[in-house]
């Protein structure tokens, strides 16, 4: 191969000579107004081999196969830099190929998702936007029955120790304790993965779903750049896909972002029965970054390689304590239409169980999920009859139930304003012997009117005039803590926060 500088000068002339270079610790990116260029580093790791051209060009061939999949306006195909009669290097020419590169249209850096995190630009609805772009990709995806299970998992474990014990992140007692904690949970849930694996949940994935690999693309949340070097990294559980975003965004002091995403995933898919993998997963995919990010440390100079080793640490110490153990736990949270349930329940669901935080289990969600409609389709009158209402809340209570039963922690969004609601929700928790609170949310009349007339692309039908008939007849559980919902969002959370069993 010639000098990787060589190939990336004469890409910037092609370019241009304000032509922006990004590298990785496997790739250079030469980025252009119009175009990238994606050059492979003739590298090898325990977890990837670039050592020959022919490997670097199959890996390019099978890259644009596999990010077409999520992002097809951005890989074009794979280009040749081939050798002139001169001696100099062209494009796409009739002479010896030098290298097979892989050809991308751009996007302004500061659209990465990792960007969008630091300055604060990542929204719900973007997340919402995104998830719903993962389950369509997950979905999608055939099944595979020849990767992944417990087996895959345990040869990436194997992998992480060995690049972990090389990094010097931590001591080796320390990393000794990490890794044990790992296999002792491997063990634990190995049926369960290997289960998954037997119902189609293992299939080709991402792989590398962190923040930095999800870009804003013609408006569009876009994941990118996904694992083309080895299958096995690639083929996997599903939710070991979604965790690695879960985690960076964890990682990133977005603990509600992960859990938003985490609860429209469940939303839309069938996939509860992973919840005891989750944290693990989490805890797998943080250490993975802890050591590739030692690893481009150990490649940097000065300050960028003080912050990498500083990022690096952070990773390390929250693989720490995804992996630790945590509570599972039911809180329930009542209130008229306006009050706040729903606003609350977002926020308070990160600080509560096993990570990403509480499964919530929303009776708006719940009713248009009966009714095969989108969370925000309007439904007919006739859709809150009362024997429709006791069929959501069984719903809530069947999902409450199996969420404890699995480990998790579970948060019951509804009015709750019937004392037989209450102390049926309330049981769900008995029954399993779990920690419960009953909050009800309380505020003036018009400032509930007020929020429900400002509401948009809102799961709840509620009007004004349905909050006068639940005000009518409606009670307040007894037992539960009464929490004032008239002020502002983080009071409210504080007052919960004192109630609920946190972890």
């Amino acid at each position: 191969m010639p000098d990787l500088d060589d190939i990336t000068t004469f890409l910037r002339a092609r370019l241009g000579g304000d032509a922006q270079v990004i590298d990785t610790h496997i790739s250079r990116v030469v980025i252009g107004p119009e175009r990238a260029f994606k050059i492979k580093k003739p590298v090898a790791f325990s977890y990837l081999d670039f050592s020959t051209r022919e490997k670097r060009a199959a890996a390019a061939e099978t890259e644009i196969a596999i990010n077409r999949r999520t992002a097809p306006a951005i890989y074009l195909g794979t280009r040749r830099i081939s050798r002139a009669k001169s001696g100099g290097l062209e494009l796409d020419g009739d002479g010896e190929t030098i290298e097979t590169i892989v050809e991308m249209r751009p996007f302004d850096q500061a659209d990465l998702f990792d960007q969008m995190a630091h300055r604060g630009a990542l929204t719900a609805e973007l997340m919402t936007q995104l998830t719903e772009k993962l389950v369509a990709f997950h979905r999608d995806a055939p099944p595979r029955l020849d990767f992944g299970g417990s087996e895959g998992i345990a040869r990436i474990l194997a992998i992480d120790e060995a690049a972990l014990a090389g990094s010097g992140l931590a001591t080796p007692q320390r990393i000794a304790a990490f890794e044990g904690a790992l296999r002792e949970k491997l063990a634990a849930i190995a049926p369960l993965l290997d289960a998954r694996r037997a119902t189609g949940k293992v299939r080709r994935c991402h792989g590398d779903l962190t923040l930095r690999n999800i870009c804003l693309f013609e408006g569009e949340p876009t994941p990118f750049d996904a694992i083309e070097f080895d299958e096995r990294l690639g083929t996997i559980d599903v939710l070991y896909d979604l965790a690695f975003l879960l985690m960076d965004l964890t990682h990133r002091g977005l603990a509600a972002h992960a859990n938003l995403v985490f609860n429209r995933y469940l939303d839309a898919t069938d996939e509860t029965d992973g919840l005891p993998a989750l944290p693990f997963f989490m805890a797998v995919r943080a250490s993975i970054r802890a050591h590739v990010t030692a690893t481009q440390a150990k490649g940097a100079i000065g300050d960028a390689a003080a912050g990498l080793r500083a990022e690096a640490e952070s990773y390390f110490a929250l693989a720490e304590r995804l992996i630790a153990p945590r509570e599972k736990a039911l809180v329930a949270i009542g209130g008229f239409s306006g009050s706040g349930k729903s606003t609350l329940a977002a926020a308070l669901a990160p600080h509560i169980g096993p990570a990403p935080g509480a499964r919530i289990l929303s009776s708006d969600r719940i009713r248009k999920a009966l009714h095969g409609v989108a969370a925000t389709d309007p439904l007919p009158p006739e859709a809150y009859a009362p024997a429709i209402a006791e069929r959501v809340y069984a719903r809530m209570r069947d999902e409450a139930a199996r969420t404890l039963s699995l480990g998790g922690a579970a948060i019951a969004d509804g009015v709750f304003d019937r004392p037989d609601l209450a102390a049926a929700i309330q049981q769900v928790a008995q029954d399993d012997t779990a920690p419960f609170a009953g909050l009800w949310l309380v505020a003036p009349r018009e400032k509930m009117a007020a929020r429900i007339e400002a509401r948009r692309g809102d799961p709840s039908d509620a009007t004004p005039a349905v909050l006068a008939k639940q005000m009518e007849k409606g009670v307040a559980p007894d037992g539960w803590r009464r929490i004032d919902a008239a002020r502002e969002p983080a009071e409210i959370l504080d007052d919960a926060l004192k109630v609920a069993p946190r972890t």
